[in-house]
């Protein structure tokens, strides 16, 4: 909205609408959380309690029960993709706007400015998706824990 509609951007974005949208970001977090968290409470664990991992990971956590968890997986990935989907979209989206309103600028300089503000977040975004998607997504036999610990504090620092 800043970028695309400078001059109604305080009545387009008041404290309410920034209020509103930083609710529904907690309050959708901390249902996914309580879904997840719900469900490794419910995991019979057979396999011991210690991972050799950075913090503690649902797909790790999985491993160490001793159940089928085929159906929690599935149901772990159906939801995380829905999520990392609906955010992709909506970054996408987010952008094209942004270029659009970019590339409407007449000045070289207006346009530099603005592309130079945009790109790092953009790489940045890119880099965080690409390692979760990476992580949560590959084929089982590419599983390794030194390769699953390297994921995990890239995109933990990311």
């Amino acid at each position: 909205v800043s970028i695309c509609k400078p001059l109604h951007y305080g009545t387009l974005l008041g404290s309410r609408a920034c209020a509103h949208m930083a609710a529904a970001a907690w309050a959708s977090a901390f249902l996914y959380s309580l879904l997840h968290t719900a469900n490794t409470f419910s995991l019979p664990l057979c396999h011991g309690n210690a991972l050799d991992q950075f913090f503690c990971e649902i797909p790790q956590i999985l491993k160490l029960s001793c159940s089928k968890s085929y159906i929690r997986e599935l149901g772990f990935l159906a939801v995380s993709v829905c999520l990392g989907l609906g955010c992709f979209v909506f970054i996408v989206f987010s952008y094209v706007q942004i270029f659009r309103a970019v590339l409407r600028i007449p000045s070289e300089q207006g346009r530099h400015k603005a592309f130079s503000t945009c790109l790092p977040h953009l790489v940045v975004v890119s880099l965080f998706l690409s390692t979760v998607t990476f992580a949560y997504l590959k084929p089982p036999f590419m599983s390794s824990p030194s390769l699953d610990l390297a994921l995990s504090v890239l995109y933990s620092v990311v």
